[in-house]
């Protein structure tokens, strides 16, 4: 069945008597209206302030105290690694530091009386050095076991479990600020110079059909010799409701500026392929049209490409409409 077909079985059941006996219908005038020009790129979200930690001693992670999405504070402890060794190693290195002490004070009371020269002084200095310098690595070492939070934010994801063996480099836990999130666009050579004289951008989120003013768009000065597109990076207001670092979103770069004729999304009757919407003409019928419209725009519009003019008026509830139209039995 065409889109005509089904387009005409929809005027068959609801056809357009008048419906000035009824409630009258919320309407607005289809219009010219300025809006900007935008140009759409595919965008992902990430957060600006985004920490992957990672182990520094080997152990088994012996205690786990955040999970995905739960809040943390700068300093708070995450995991504890079982790192008896580097324990044993800076206790080893302790003993080490207190005996290489001990022997360069001897080594000075004996220098101050002429009993040894001065390059027995030297080594037992270079020697309490040396232990000093180890006793601190072996400090840091140990301190490695308790993996903090670097920031305050939330846990993006978790990438081990309690009792898997946490080696060097291993990614342990992701967290991430809210506050600071973004958007990251390519943008090829063609658009770079529209773009970059506006430097203005919405974000469009199409699965919640949200969308959000950048508060600054910044493109990057080299572009990618594989793709030939530059990186443009579109700063999202703090602490946005619903976002979070991962999801899809549609970047709209300001390019210009011109008239179109718009009608309001919320007229919009989508039933099955048929688009249409349901004009109230001079006598206060409402009759259901067909019509073309491009994708939604910013501030819950469409641009109507063909099926309306200027000036008509359509109603802003077309479920309700159908059925003021409907006539009585």
């Amino acid at each position: 069945m065409t889109s005509r077909h089904i387009l005409l079985l929809l005027a068959a059941v609801l056809p357009g008597p008048t419906f000035a006996q009824a409630a009258p219908l919320a309407t607005a005038t289809v219009e010219l209206r300025e809006i900007e020009l935008t140009w759409p790129a595919e965008a992902v979200v990430e957060a600006v302030k985004q920490a992957t930690l990672a182990a520094q001693v080997p152990g088994r992670v012996v205690e786990v105290r955040a999970d995905a999405g739960d809040a943390v504070k700068q300093g708070q402890l995450l995991m504890r690694i079982d790192a008896r060794e580097a324990a044993e190693s800076y206790a080893a290195s302790q003993a080490t530091l207190a005996n290489a002490k001990a022997n360069y004070e001897r080594t000075k009371n004996l220098y101050a009386q002429k009993f040894i020269a001065k390059a027995a002084l030297d080594k037992a200095e270079a020697e309490y050095k040396a232990a000093q310098a180890g006793s601190g690595a072996a400090g840091a070492a140990a301190s490695h076991a308790g993996i903090v939070s670097p920031l305050t934010g939330f846990v993006a994801q978790r990438h081990t479990e309690p009792g898997e063996l946490a080696t060097p480099g291993k990614p342990l836990i992701t967290v991430y600020d809210p506050k600071g999130l973004r958007v990251t666009s390519g943008i090829p050579q063609y658009k770079l110079t529209e773009v970059r004289a506006h430097l203005r951008a919405k974000v469009e989120f199409p699965e919640t059909g949200k969308w959000l003013d950048a508060a600054r768009v910044e493109v990057l000065p080299a572009a990618d010799p594989h793709t030939h597109t530059v990186t443009a990076r579109v700063y999202l207001p703090d602490n946005p409701p619903g976002i979070i670092p991962g999801m899809f979103a549609r970047t709209h770069f300001v390019t210009g500026k011109a008239k179109k004729l718009l009608v309001p999304a919320a007229a919009v009757l989508r039933r099955g392929e048929v688009t249409a919407v349901y004009v109230i003409d001079g006598k206060s019928v409402a009759r259901l049209r067909q019509v073309r419209l491009s994708e939604p725009l910013a501030g819950g519009f469409h641009e109507v490409l063909a099926g309306l003019s200027a000036g008509e008026k359509v109603a802003l509830d077309p479920v309700k409409a159908g059925i003021v139209a409907r006539p009585a039995p």
